[in-house]
Order: structure tokens, then C-alpha cells, then sequence
């Protein structure tokens, strides 16, 4: 009886402890893969090559050089668009998602973007749904604040509308419908599309009949390529079968990836969630499934065999309290992850999910007892300020992983930068003379610049 509470003491006064059990055993071999990974995939040379008017090479120009927007993608969802109590609330929320973000996932849930058929909500002044921001609204804001929108999701059924009936000829019908809707409306403006969602998911005796249908998956993407042509393709899953059930090239999700490949299914790239929604007292468990660094690469080596990058698309790391301690410990737990999925060049994008605590699914407002607002899982507090995890997230992109440095022409004009690939800004000094032009420096380009002053 003493032994057992004081191994009870133990574990309540060791969180820290527990939750980095792994990456303390495996500091060194993370530390190292991570930092190569870096400079091997999101780290590049730029050449630069300085004429005059006449095509004639300029020496000695000095140039400095500045990453304005990372080439790889960071963001949330951006569900609370407008949604919050206040106006204060509401500006706060717009200031600080571009603040640290460069893409945002808007939603597109069918039962709420179409809860009366044939009156589908894309306008800004369409009847208000919490959680569930209008297309055009989040469009708007995403084009004016320089943001990647990312769709999320043509085909979930379990979030279909009620008027549509289980019937699978008529839900194809219905769905070819919605496809090719989205696409004339919104395809140009919004290049990545989630196609299908957690269909690793499906509840035998509650899901409708289409989403049990084996071709699922081959059908949805097929009809999206029809009408989506020049469009990202994505598929998504739960955290619980792209993680937890891993089995290398016998993990029931790869196998599904694998197969539809085979049947050349046109799927661009892969999504993993990442919500690590287990209860407080079985932390340890959590971190047991999620929170060993050898096994998340072991996942993202085995997934990046398919030859397609890899998105992790929705992250819920828990706080669980205000707490100092708590909201310290998600903070340092969100480095240790972005850093690991950053390095992996298979990985394109990490998505956080909810903003600000208070507001998740299943819960009512500010209610942090609920639904997903139990896990204190937000980048904000209710009231709106900064959780060390916020800033943590911004440290990274923009000190961290930032480029800042100068270079000057040689005597044929020629110069170079190694950096970050992005959206860069020049700056060309020359005989007390200032010029700027911007350059994307890509991962997947040339990457040498003819620059005329």
C-alpha cells in the first residue's frame, strides 16, 4: 500500500518525465537526424548572376537576402473565421494566424456547407453555422494576408446532409454533383483538396452503405480528377491508423494507399492526422502509441515508399490545464515533433488544428470540461493570449528555421546564398544606389537567378 502511493506520487510529480521518456533515451539519434534532415531537404544554394541594362556583369554589388514566406507549408484550421463572441476576439484571431501561418484548411463539410439541398453556403452574408466559416469569407482572408487555402474535405460520410439518401447510385449521383460544383466555383483558387477522409474509420452498423463500398476510396478520387484536373488530390486519416496501428508495409492504411496506387488511383499525397486525444490519465499510454521519435520516423520512412508526400494534417497536442507546467510541456512536445516531421524531406506540410482553446468540436463554447476542449489542445488561451506553444510554433519558422544573410558579386557578377527555400526579398546596394526584388528559391527548381539593375 505505501509503495503503491508512493508510485502514484512518482508519476503525478514526473510528467515531464514521462511524456519525454523517448526523446530523452533517443536525444543523440534524434538531435542528429533532425539536423541533417534539415540541411539535407529544407536548405538550399541560390545563384545569383548581376547584369546591367546592357547584359554586361556587375561586380562588387553587395545583396542581402531575407525569407519572407517558408515554400513549406504551416497552418490550422481555420474554423473560427468570424465565429467568436466579439469583434476584439475576432481581430485578435486574424492577427495572429497570419502571424505564424502560411496556410490555412477551410471547411467544406457537406452537411454544413449544404444543409438545404440545393442552397449551398459560399457567399459571406449566407446564414451563419458554428465552426463552419463560409468558402468565400475564408477565401477573402487567405488572398488578402498572402495564405495557401486547403480544402478539406469533398467526401466524409459520415458528415453528409440528412437529404441525402443511403442509397449508393443516388449518393454517387449526389456527390458527382457536389464534385463538379466545388470545382467550377472554387478549383482555380484553391489548388489542394482533401478527396476523402478516415475511411479507416467506418462504424459497420452506423455508416452509410457508400462509405462500406470497396471501391470507396478508387471512385472518389477518379470522379475528383475529372473535374478537379490541375488540383492537389488528397487523402486523409485518422491519427489511429496512421500511427498507432503501425505495422511497416502491413499497416491497413499503406495497404489502402498501396492498393489504390496499383489501380491508378490519382492520388497526389498522403494525409496523417496527428490529435493525440488520449485522457490525462492515460498519457502514458499515449505516449507509448505517439511519442517515440525512432518509431515516427519508422512511420514517415515507410509511408514516403509510396512516392508521395506526406501531409500531417491535423494536430491536437495536449495541455490539458493553464497550468504553467502543462502548457510548458506542450510547448516543448510540439518542438520536438515539428522539428521531426520538418527534417523528413517525404513530409510538405504540418497543420495544426484549433487555433484557440474553448472552441473545439463537440463541446460549447469555453466549456473545458467537453468534447476536444478537454485537452487544452489550442495555440491561444480563451481570452485570447499567446500560449508558450504559439510562440514556440513562430520561433521556429521565423528564427529558427529563418534565413537572414548578405553576399557580394565577383568580379563576373556571380554571387550566392544558402538558405531556406521560400519567398525571398533582395536587397542590391551598389554605388550608394538600393534595389529590391523578390525571388522564390525552391525546392524543386534550378534555383539560378539572371537579376538586371
Amino acid at each position: 500500500s505505501i509503495i503503491a502511493k508512493r508510485e502514484k506520487v512518482e508519476v503525478k510529480m514526473g510528467r515531464k518525465e514521462t511524456v519525454f521518456k523517448y526523446f530523452n533515451e533517443q536525444k543523440e539519434y534524434t538531435k542528429d537526424r533532425v539536423a541533417l534532415g534539415i540541411e539535407k531537404n529544407r536548405k538550399g544554394f541560390a545563384e545569383l548572376s548581376i547584369k546591367d541594362q546592357k547584359g554586361n556583369p556587375i561586380e562588387n554589388v553587395h545583396v542581402s537576402a531575407v525569407l519572407e514566406k517558408h515554400e513549406f507549408k504551416h497552418g490550422a484550421n481555420l474554423f473560427m473565421l468570424d465565429e467568436l463572441e466579439t469583434k476584439e476576439k475576432n481581430d485578435i484571431y486574424k492577427k495572429r494566424f497570419k502571424e505564424a501561418f502560411n496556410l490555412a484548411t477551410l471547411p467544406f463539410y457537406w452537411k454544413d456547407l449544404e444543409p438545404e439541398q440545393g442552397k449551398p453556403r459560399f457567399e459571406k452574408d449566407s446564414p451563419r453555422i458554428y465552426r463552419r466559416p463560409t468558402p468565400d469569407l475564408c477565401l477573402e482572408y487567405c488572398e488578402e494576408n498572402g495564405i495557401t487555402p486547403k480544402a478539406h474535405c469533398l467526401n466524409y460520410m459520415p458528415w453528409s446532409p440528412d437529404w441525402v439518401p443511403d442509397d449508393i447510385d443516388e449518393t454517387k449521383r449526389l456527390l458527382d454533383k457536389r464534385f463538379h460544383e466545388l470545382a467550377d466555383r472554387y478549383g482555380s483558387r484553391i489548388h489542394g483538396w482533401e478527396v476523402i477522409n478516415e475511411t479507416m474509420e467506418i462504424k459497420l452498423d452506423e455508416d452509410r452503405k457508400f462509405f462500406k463500398e470497396p471501391d470507396v476510396v478508387e471512385w472518389s478520387f477518379d470522379r475528383a480528377k475529372r473535374y478537379f484536373k490541375n488540383n492537389e488530390l488528397i487523402i486523409n486519416e485518422a491519427s489511429s491508423s496512421a500511427w498507432e496501428q503501425f505495422k511497416y508495409n502491413r499497416s491497413a492504411y499503406y495497404l489502402q494507399i498501396e492498393r489504390a496506387l496499383l489501380n491508378h488511383t490519382p492520388i497526389d499525397t498522403v494525409g496523417m492526422q496527428y490529435h493525440m486525444f488520449y485522457p490525462r490519465e492515460k498519457e502514458e499510454v499515449c505516449i507509448e502509441q505517439m511519442g517515440n521519435p525512432k518509431k515516427l520516423f519508422a512511420v514517415l520512412d515507410q509511408y514516403a515508399k509510396l512516392n508521395r508526400p506526406i501531409q500531417i494534417t491535423e494536430i491536437t497536442i495536449p495541455a490539458y490545464s493553464r497550468g504553467e507546467e502543462d502548457e510548458e510541456i506542450q510547448a516543448e512536445l510540439i518542438k520536438q515533433l515539428y522539428s521531426i516531421w520538418f527534417s523528413h524531406e517525404a513530409v510538405d506540410a504540418i497543420i495544426y488544428w484549433n487555433l484557440v482553446d474553448g472552441y473545439a468540436a463537440f463541446a460549447p463554447q469555453g466549456d473545458m470540461t467537453s468534447g476536444e476542449n478537454y485537452y487544452h489542445g489550442g495555440l491561444l488561451r480563451f481570452d485570447m493570449s499567446e500560449k508558450p506553444a504559439y510562440q514556440v510554433i513562430k520561433e521556429l519558422f521565423q528564427k529558427e528555421w529563418h534565413t537572414e544573410t548578405d553576399c557580394v558579386t565577383d568580379k563576373s557578377g556571380k554571387a550566392q546564398f544558402k538558405g531556406f527555400y521560400g519567398q525571398y526579398r533582395l536587397t542590391f546596394n551598389m554605388n550608394g544606389k538600393t534595389v529590391e526584388k523578390k525571388i522564390n528559391f525552391s525546392k524543386n527548381a534550378s534555383n539560378r537567378f539572371e537579376i538586371v539593375l
